[in-house]
């Protein structure tokens, strides 16, 4: 079990102004600072006494330019002086003077005076806490005093790459709010803290124990976490946070979503951009997972014969909802084509022509004779709310063609009703594709596993995504970094059939190396589909030991 690891800071405005990385780089560039001082007056010491035995030697004997950060630090350097071997609020004024950013702004004994309206007594010791706690007082004051200038100046003590202030949407916000309120109002242990509120931060301040994430993650993929993992007490402690983020973050991977910037820790402080983008992800893998051929043999109607099926197959569930809108749009007599789900939907034309042929007896001629977007977007929404389709979009969404939210209200449309027949001679091709319970069992089992590597592809479908050769190299060379040739590899998309046969052999080939069973079996057999020396493949890579590294160029160098 992991520990947690962090610098306990109890004031609230601290935890908000300072993130542990930054408390963490602080505290360990101040024990550097102090031991390198140290040794070096020691050093200085020891040379004096050598050259001149009994002279008084001072700390400043090794002269060197001081930084800013030098200069903070250098009150409890201070300590080594002090009788009391601690730092006082009143060894303070003299080192905050010198900084750059309250030089000219904040005298000695203004800061004294400051310092002195928290502490009545000067000779108080003062912590690491209580000095990152006086220098924000003094920058306050500072900045009410000067304006907006001063407001980068803590840069000393925090790295240039975290000063970026992070805005989330908060219409955003409040309609992942209400998803969570509605699918997830009937959960036993969440459903005293639901519904939440979308105008304050309830969200954030749910989601720092991690039961949140894990619950939203099992109504997206269900079953994705055995819920007997989950600390679910009343109050948890850090370490069993710690292990809820966890597994909340190695489960998000293994359904696909993208957590490479995000850390325990982030959740654990309620990072509000970083769990609103998570969440983001979870919900659209919720709202897309219908948008398949195993389980909506209807979307064979996009296509025409069995090769473009395919292809359909292969497509990412959002380039699908893309194809299913397009299809529906051509029946409307709607000319232009939607490849996005900003740009192309802020007129609102797009949404009257769809939701027109898919409820006709909802439809009106007002929509498309309006030339104003934004009352144009309100009719739609009226017409949608019929449906039973208003939850994820405002008009404001749509006129300013927010990405996530217009394709969860498209994703929405199509779970109330595709319009799709099911009276179709295609639908074979689909049906063909149902699985006995023990090969969808090992597909999922597979299919999660190879997600959970962190490799650059997604996969959605195993038997249809590993025919190209690619993902099978990715794994390849995550499990024995070097192994794959990638001067002899052809990425997706793949036209030409011996590309795709290219790839599979030198995947086998590989194989063979690692000392895998692979009797009888070619490259063109995992281009042909066949499933069961397809699951053959990820079972031997996954039960197989850590292997060594090779020698040869990485894909990454390549690519360069």
């Amino acid at each position: 079990m992991s520990g947690f690891v962090g610098v306990v800071v109890s004031d609230p405005r601290l935890q908000s102004q300072f993130t542990q990385v930054e408390l963490r780089s602080l505290k360990s560039k101040l024990v550097e600072y102090l031991k390198d001082r140290l040794n070096i007056t020691a050093a200085a010491n020891a040379r004096a006494a050598i050259a001149a035995p009994g002279a008084a030697v001072e700390a400043s004997v090794v002269v060197e330019e001081k930084t800013e950060f030098d200069v903070i630090i250098e009150s409890w350097f201070l300590s080594a002086r002090n009788e009391s071997g601690c730092v006082t609020v009143g060894d303070l004024p003299p080192v905050m003077a010198k900084l750059k950013a309250f030089s000219g702004m904040l005298g000695e004994e203004e800061i004294k005076a400051i310092l002195g309206e928290s502490s009545s007594d000067m000779k108080e010791e003062i912590d690491f806490e209580s000095f990152l706690r006086a220098f924000l007082n003094l920058q306050a004051r500072a900045t009410a005093r000067s304006g907006p200038k001063l407001k980068t100046s803590s840069s000393f003590l925090k790295a240039s790459t975290t000063t970026l202030r992070h805005t989330i949407s908060e219409t955003e916000k409040a309609s992942y709010v209400a998803h969570i309120n509605s699918f997830l109002r009937e959960d036993p242990f969440l459903k005293k803290y639901l519904p939440l509120d979308p105008s304050t931060n309830a969200l954030f301040d749910l989601a720092k124990d991690g039961v949140l994430l894990c619950k939203l993650i099992n109504v997206a993929v269900p079953g994705t976490i055995d819920e007997r993992a989950i600390n679910t007490k009343w109050v948890l402690n850090p370490w069993e946070r710690n292990e809820n983020h966890t597994l909340c973050l190695n489960s998000a991977k293994a359904i696909g979503c993208t957590v490479v910037n995000i850390g325990t820790q982030d959740l654990v402080e309620g990072r509000s951009h970083l769990l609103l983008g998570l969440i983001s992800q979870i919900i659209k893998i919720q709202l897309l997972a219908d948008l398949n051929l195993k389980k909506t043999p209807q979307l064979v109607e996009l296509v025409e014969d069995s090769k473009d099926v395919e292809e359909l197959m292969g497509l990412p569930p959002e380039k699908v909802l893309l194809k299913w809108m397009n299809f529906q749009l051509k029946k409307s007599g709607y000319s232009k084509q939607v490849t996005n789900f900003s740009s192309d939907l802020k007129d609102g034309e797009a949404y009257a022509h769809l939701l027109n042929v898919l409820a006709p007896e909802h439809g009106t001629t007002a929509t498309l004779d309006t030339k104003d977007p934004t009352k144009r977007a309100n009719l739609v929404l009226e017409q949608a709310e019929k449906m039973d389709c208003k939850r994820y979009v405002t008009p404001k969404d749509i006129v300013e063609g927010s990405t996530n939210l217009n394709l969860a209200f498209v994703a929405q449309i199509f779970q109330q009703r595709n319009g799709l027949s099911t009276d179709n001679k295609n639908i074979s091709f689909a049906e063909m594709m149902s699985d006995d319970a023990q090969t969808s069992r090992e597909e999922r089992c597979f299919r999660l596993w190879i997600n959970s590597l962190g490799i650059d592809s997604y996969i959605n479908n195993v038997f249809e995504d590993v025919r190209t050769g690619w993902v099978l190299l990715e794994v390849l060379d995550r499990i024995s970094p070097g192994s794959v040739n990638w001067k002899l590899a052809t990425k997706p998309p793949i036209k030409m059939p011996f590309r795709k046969v290219e790839n599979c052999n030198q995947v086998v080939k590989i194989g063979k190396e690692l000392n895998f069973s692979l009797v009888n079996v070619a490259g063109n057999d995992i281009v042909q589909g066949n499933k069961k020396l397809i699951l053959g493949q990820p079972a031997l890579l996954h039960l197989s030991p850590p292997l060594p590294q090779h020698p040869t160029p990485c894909k990454e160098a390549l690519e360069r």
